[in-house]
C-alpha cells in the first residue's frame, strides 16, 4: 500500500499585491510541519509541487528540515484563480473580515462550478488537471511508496470531495476549511484511492494555525 500527502501551502501574503509569496508565518508553518516529519522519521519518496511560488517555499520549508530531495513540478497542482472570481486582485480591494470574502467567495464559487460563470479558468478544465494529476501522483504511490503534494486548498477539497462523495459535490464546503500546512492523506491499494485522513494539523501550534 502507497500514499499520497496532500500538503496546503503555508500563510500567503493577503495584504500584498503579491499573494503568491509565502508571509513569515507562511513560512513558519511549513518548517512547523518539516520538524513534525523529522521528529517522526517520516520522509517521502517522492516530492511534487504546484507552479505557484509558494507551493515551491512550501516545499522548501518543509523538506529542508528533513533534508529531503528535490521535488518535482506539476502545474495540475496550481490553485484555481480565486482572487479573479471574486473580483479582489488589487490588495486594496480585499476585505479586512475574513468572513466577508469568504461569504463571497463562496458565491462566486458556486456559480463557477454550476458553470452560470466562467472565471478566470472553466471549473471542467480545473477539475480535469487536479484529477489528472491525482493520477499522476498515484502512478507513483506505489506498494511501500509515500508521495508529498505541495499544493493548495482548492485542489485538496476537490479531491477529498471525489474520493468521499464521487463528484464535486463537497467542494466548497471542504475547501473553506483546509488549514495552511495541513496534510490530507490518501492511501493507494488494490482497492483503489481512499481518503485516510483530512486537514490533520496538529503539528502547527495553536497560535500559528490559519486559513488564509
Amino acid at each position: 500500500m502507497g500514499a499520497i500527502h496532500l500538503v496546503r501551502h503555508g500563510q500567503a501574503s493577503w495584504g500584498s499585491n503579491d499573494y503568491d509569496q509565502l508571509s513569515e508565518l507562511g513560512y513558519q508553518q511549513g518548517a512547523a510541519l518539516g520538524s513534525s516529519w523529522e521528529a517522526g522519521q517520516f520522509r517521502p519518496t517522492s516530492s511534487v509541487c504546484g507552479s505557484m511560488k509558494r507551493h515551491a517555499q512550501t516545499a522548501v520549508a518543509v523538506l529542508d528540515a528533513i533534508d529531503g530531495d528535490l521535488y518535482d513540478i506539476d502545474p495540475g497542482w496550481n490553485e484555481y484563480d480565486h482572487l479573479g472570481l471574486a473580483n479582489v486582485r488589487d490588495a486594496d480591494a480585499r476585505p479586512v473580515d475574513a468572513r466577508e470574502f469568504q461569504a463571497t467567495l463562496d458565491a462566486r464559487l458556486a456559480e463557477w462550478v454550476a458553470g452560470t460563470i466562467v472565471g478566470p479558468e472553466p471549473f471542467a478544465a480545473f477539475r480535469s488537471r487536479v484529477l489528472d494529476a491525482l493520477d499522476a501522483a498515484t502512478e507513483q504511490a506505489g506498494s511501500g511508496q509515500s508521495v508529498a503534494v505541495f499544493t493548495s486548498g482548492g485542489p485538496i477539497g476537490l479531491v477529498a470531495s471525489h474520493l468521499l462523495a464521487g463528484d464535486d459535490s463537497l467542494f466548497i464546503a471542504m475547501n473553506r476549511v483546509v488549514i495552511n500546512a495541513s496534510i490530507t492523506t490518501v492511501i493507494v491499494g488494490r482497492g483503489g484511492r481512499r481518503l485516510l485522513a483530512f486537514n490533520e494539523h496538529t503539528h502547527v501550534p495553536t497560535d500559528m494555525q490559519s486559513f488564509r
